[in-house]
Order: structure tokens, then sequence, then C-alpha cells
């Protein structure tokens, strides 16, 4: 009686969802481009101020009065920015233009698009698929318009 063994299951195969972790590393890098952002916006605040936050020195040139939230749109995603305000004098950071609403990389990347022939639509939709906001094509038109 010469019979076989019975071919057992090895175990369970291990199913990797590529969509769930480019997802978590894309929220992962954009939290650290936030924080980076955030504390680079502080320390200059500090350095216009002349002291640190909540410090008290004989060299201090201005103070705190909180923050406001902006946006803006990087290559790793929108982050949420918190900028300094202070109280004699207004906080204006070479970290980010004034009124600045995107990188600068990701106007370059729209304007190329545009110039290699894509549709404003069609940038339009480019842009949700990989930096979650949609581009208006007024806004492509306008980036457009400055060349």
């Amino acid at each position: 009686m010469d019979e076989k063994p019975e071919a057992k299951p090895m175990g369970q195969l291990i199913q990797i969802d590529e969509a769930r972790i480019r997802d978590h590393l894309g929220e992962m890098v954009g939290g650290t481009v936030e924080e980076a952002l955030n504390a680079m916006l502080d320390a200059e605040a500090d350095r216009v101020c002349g002291a640190g936050r909540y410090e008290r020195t004989e060299g201090r040139r201005d103070t705190r009065a909180g923050h406001y939230e902006r946006n803006l749109e990087t290559k790793a995603g929108k982050v949420s920015l918190k900028v300094p305000k202070l109280r004699r004098q207004t906080f204006e950071t070479a970290i980010i233009e004034r009124y600045q609403r995107r990188e600068s990389s990701v106007e370059e990347a729209l304007v190329e698009m545009y110039l290699a022939g894509v549709s404003v639509r069609r940038v339009e939709d480019i842009t949700e698929a990989h930096w979650g906001t949609r581009v208006s094509p007024s806004t492509v038109s306008n980036l457009n318009k400055k060349i």
C-alpha cells in the first residue's frame, strides 16, 4: 500500500493591499511635511521676536499674538500651516510667499502639463488624483498667462 500523503495547505497567503499602503505612506509624508513647515515657521517667528515663545528677555523685540491657519498644496498633498502672528509687526516668512496657496513645483507641474497638450479639464482630474485637491480650469489658465 503505497499511498501518498495528502497535501496539506501551507497556511494562508499574505495579501498586500498596495493602495492602502500608498495612502498610509502619503498620510505619513504629508504629516511630516506639515510638522516640519510649522516648526520652521515657529523658529522664524522666534528669530524675528528675538526670544522664544513665552521667554522673557531684555533683547525681545516683539511678542506673539497667536496664529492663523492656512492651507498649502505641496507634492505631499494639502498641509495645514499655523502661521504665527506678532503684536507690533506683520510676520512675513521666507518659507512661503504671502498669499501663496501652492508650492512652486506644483505650479510648474501644472504649467508643464498644459504645455504638453493636456487639456485644462484633464489637468483638473490629474491634480485630484495625485494631490487630492482639484485645481480649477481658471487657475490653470491664470498660471499659463503668467508664462
